[in-house]
């Protein structure tokens, strides 16, 4: 259980969400902000007005702000290069590297490691360093990689005596912009704090305007956008453009994204079903008679849709199921496509076109069935 952490606090969500929970959980937190000569550096004024608003309302947080801009200056990156572009478009595209920083995440983090030391030997006891990196930054960001943050800890522990009192907090490590918006609104909930107050004091574009607005063009604006949209939130923040705009530019950046994904790994026939919700040919689909014993998954996504068990032989030319996996929550939508009235069964996770259900399946097992395209569906067979 963390009870003291000193953590990063860039002046982003990520951060910022992590801060307002080890608030809820009761931990006494010190926050250290840093200058390093980046463009976007009204992140620690925002950050600066979340510590005073913490202040006034009995949070007392300690914040520090480091200036490493001399010492960065040395580096190459669009983020504090003014000769190179900030670029546009997903998150995870390639162009996106363009905005790492050399070593960046090792040089904040051996600071903080000597800050905790320092915290723990005064105050006498444990120390955690809580950093908010995630899951959808491991593409782009090697230094936000699990493995990264193990080969660090495992060197800092081999330089440093009493290290035994320091360890790295990084709950946002497997999860993702939407887990982290998710944690906030809980934290939000147990401290009392405004989630939009909180929220509009951040910023996580990297090519603001002079007045402080996110452009909603950058891919970390773009990742941000799509996570408040999934939790059908507005985001507080402003942008230079309306709400309803940055969303639907977001909206259309992810699925151009999306779509180049799947055409690289799909095959044709597959990206015709699930995509332009295609039928395959009757009696032609690779699962049509499988009889073996294992799981079936979206083609696109990997995510749970059937067992075996559910599957039956309804002579229908595709394979059927009569059931669902509890967990599957596939989306049914009405078809009214060529002159007939049918409902539509899509992936919950990425809306691929599996199939259509229909009610003269099996009555024992509810009068269901999925009638789903093998073009759809990726077969594991059990290992026992």
């Amino acid at each position: 259980m963390v009870r003291r952490a000193v953590m990063a606090l860039s002046g982003g969500m990520d951060s910022t969400s992590l801060l307002v929970r080890l608030l809820a959980d009761g931990v006494k937190v010190s926050c250290v902000s840093y200058q390093y000569g980046q463009k976007h550096d009204i992140e620690v004024e925002r950050a600066t007005k979340n510590i005073e608003y913490l202040h006034s309302k009995g949070y007392q947080v300690e914040h520090k702000i480091v200036d490493l801009t001399g010492a960065m200056s040395l580096f190459e990156s669009a983020l504090i290069n003014d000769e190179k572009t900030i670029p546009e478009g997903h998150y995870e595209e390639e162009q996106m590297k363009a905005t790492v920083v050399p070593n960046r995440n090792a040089i904040f983090a051996s600071i903080l490691y000597g800050y905790a030391l320092s915290v723990s030997e005064r105050e006498e006891t444990d120390v955690s360093i809580a950093l908010g990196v995630h899951s959808g930054d491991h593409a782009i960001y090697p230094d936000c990689r699990p493995e990264f943050y193990q080969a660090l800890d495992h060197a800092f522990r081999i330089g440093n005596w009493d290290s035994e009192r320091i360890s790295f907090f990084l709950p946002y490590l497997e999860g993702d912009k939407v887990t982290i918006l998710k944690d906030a609104l809980n934290a939000c909930d147990t401290t009392g704090l405004n989630f939009d107050k909180i929220f509009a004091n951040t910023i996580t574009s990297y090519n603001p305007d002079e007045q402080g607005r996110s452009s909603g063009r950058s891919g970390s604006d773009v990742e941000r956008i799509l996570a408040f949209n999934a939790l059908d939130l507005v985001d507080p923040i402003e942008y230079t453009e309306p709400w309803s705009i940055v969303l639907e530019a977001a909206l259309e950046t992810e699925r151009q994204h999306k779509d180049a994904y799947y055409r690289e790994k799909l095959s044709d026939l597959q990206y015709y079903v699930t995509r332009e919700s295609g039928t395959e040919r009757a009696f032609t689909g690779i699962y049509c008679d499988e009889k073996r014993t294992g799981t079936y998954t979206c083609i696109c996504c990997d995510h749970l849709l059937f067992t075996s068990e559910m599957k039956f032989d309804s002579g229908c030319g595709w394979p059927s199921f009569h059931s669902e996996h509890v967990r599957a929550s596939i989306e049914h939508i009405e078809d009214r496509s060529h002159g007939m009235l049918r409902t539509e069964v899509r992936c919950s996770k990425c809306a691929a076109h599996l199939g259509h259900i229909f009610n003269d399946g099996p009555r024992q097992h509810g009068g269901m069935r999925y009638c789903i395209n093998s073009a759809s569906i990726n077969f594991q067979e059990d290992d026992s």
